[in-house]
């Protein structure tokens, strides 16, 4: 493994991390809460996360045509626990997408490319690299941990740091 493969596999560990030390102790009830104004809760946080590392490695592998295709209402059923779902489940889950992650990475080139999904919100034609999909990925789950942090707060008073 490189360095660069490391430290990037490191720093998106600790995000995944801070996410996780938020619901710590937290029960399924508390966890699906929507605490604020927001629609968020903790357990949809997790379940966008996931989502959004599972998809992003998919196009790291094979492209835009790899990724999932969902509707708005499956967009938005990412953020809110279902009937059924469990916080320790959501927890399980995004173990083995972290896990099948490192796997994929620690396989494919940094340096490999694939053209953007045509989408409104990405400049057309434009092309990212493992290693950009990589830091997107650990710069959405920083930003998500953020928010985590604050929707925790807000039901508790706990916090992931200070």
């Amino acid at each position: 493994m490189t360095a660069e493969r490391d430290d990037l596999l490191t720093a998106l560990a600790i995000r995944r991390n801070f996410l996780r030390y938020t619901v710590r102790d937290l029960t399924d009830e508390q966890a699906a809460m929507r605490p604020t104004r927001s629609e968020l809760c903790l357990g949809g946080l997790i379940k966008h996360c996931m989502s959004v590392e599972e998809d992003w490695l998919r196009f790291a592998a094979g492209g835009a045509d790899a990724m999932s295709d969902d509707d708005e209402e499956a967009w938005a059923n990412e953020f809110r626990m279902n009937e059924g779902e469990t916080l320790n489940g959501l927890l399980d889950q995004y173990t083995r997408v972290a896990d099948r992650t490192t796997e994929l990475v620690n396989t494919l080139d940094l340096d490999t490319s694939h053209e953007l999904p045509r989408k409104p919100w990405f400049e057309q034609g434009a092309r990212w690299t493992v290693r950009r999909v990589l830091l997107h990925v650990l710069c959405e789950t920083a930003q998500h941990a953020g928010h985590a942090d604050i929707l925790r707060e807000s039901i508790d008073g706990a916090k992931t740091m200070g």
